[in-house]
């Protein structure tokens, strides 16, 4: 695994949208410019891509040929030293068509960062370039007044200073960002309670009611205070929306990273925009059965930006045990990542050793 440089002072950030960019709606534009102004007081010297103000795209800025060749653009030359994604969307996948991957992995690697829709290249170039890249958060959160500490902290691990992310006191479920207030700060009024199930039994810090829907699955326990584990594996993972998506395509180089990285076992982590529970347990099974988990060692999941919904009796933790608990390795339940932030910015490539006790969680990271 190749791991980028971390960034120094004077460093030159690029910001790209591979998928949506950062145009005429707001709150998106606003926040982008307040995001370049903390950049640049921070030290930094932005360097905008042709596409962030382009809206000509179909659920992204712009056509897949310009998307990526402005990714070849900003990886294969030396106009910056890492790359950061302005925005997520819809149609990425399109861009992999015209992306170098045979190039970037020959160049001198650089960090990329985003999630959602920049799964498509994160994940790509972990498994195809075999270069490590930060699933986190993309360049327009950083417009927010005042900043919430993930976002420092993910400044301070793209700069070096920090290896360990963790998780966050409480998270927001309804953001105040509007056209009216782009700026808004997170909006957190929801405690962080996370839900473990290991060697069968299901440690449960959070109120509402849940059994698995097969109840001979598992026993419940309420008493959290008993969970202290750690697990150690390379990191792997994203958006299931869009993992589903490239897996069997000719963008699919999961059972060839497996296959060289056997020795350390994955832990997988994953997190979902638009599923419903009957679409996380069908995405799950489609990964499952072609193979991606075989030496799986732990599952990490976000909160759903669906959290609350039901349907057929089913939610999104019972989808997940359905499926994934009988594989005999944890899954950890509605953590720092994706769509319903803070996020813990994660290094997708690099060895992860997870500590868990109590309702507490962090991940260490060792670029080997």
């Amino acid at each position: 695994m190749k791991y980028p440089e971390f960034l120094q002072k004077n460093a030159r950030l690029g910001f790209i949208a591979p998928s949506f960019g950062c145009a005429s709606l707001e709150p998106y534009h606003t926040r982008f410019q307040e995001a370049l102004n903390y950049f640049e007081n921070s030290g930094f010297i932005p360097v905008v891509g042709p596409n962030v103000y382009l809206e000509d795209g179909i659920g992204k800025s712009t056509t897949a040929e310009n998307c990526g060749a402005e990714i070849n653009e900003f990886f294969l030359t030396d106009n910056c030293d890492a790359v950061l994604s302005v925005g997520g969307g819809e149609t990425m996948c399109e861009d992999l068509e015209f992306v170098d991957f045979e190039g970037i992995a020959n160049a001198k690697p650089k960090w990329f960062m985003g999630y959602s829709d920049n799964t498509n290249l994160i994940y790509a170039l972990a498994t195809i370039c075999d270069n490590a890249s930060i699933y986190g958060p993309n360049a327009s959160s950083f417009g927010m007044r005042p900043l919430h500490p993930y976002l420092t902290d993910t400044v301070a691990l793209l700069e070096g200073k920090s290896l360990t992310a963790h998780h966050y006191d409480s998270w927001e479920i309804e953001s105040l960002a509007s056209p009216e207030n782009p700026t808004a700060t997170l909006n957190c009024t929801e405690p962080f309670q996370m839900s473990a199930y290991i060697r069968g039994t299901l440690y449960e810090t959070c109120t509402a009611d849940f059994l698995p829907t097969n109840n001979s699955l598992c026993k419940r326990s309420d008493d959290v205070v008993s969970l202290n584990l750690s697990v150690s594996g390379r990191m792997l993972g994203g958006c299931l929306d869009i993992l589903t998506i490239l897996c069997g395509t000719r963008f699919d180089h999961t059972k060839e990273f497996l296959e060289k990285y056997d020795a350390d076992g994955t832990i997988f982590f994953l997190e979902s925009c638009d599923l419903n529970p009957l679409a996380i347990l069908r995405g799950l099974w489609q990964l499952k059965n072609a193979g991606w988990f075989r030496n799986t060692k732990a599952f990490l999941f976000g909160r759903p930006l669906h959290i609350k919904e039901s349907i057929m009796g089913l939610d999104c933790r019972q989808a997940v045990l359905h499926v994934l608990g009988d594989m005999g390795v944890p899954i950890f339940f509605d953590l720092d990542i994706g769509h319903l932030p803070p996020q813990m910015p994660i290094i997708c490539g690099a060895i992860g050793t997870v500590h868990a006790k109590g309702n507490s969680i962090s991940i260490t990271y060792s670029l080997e």
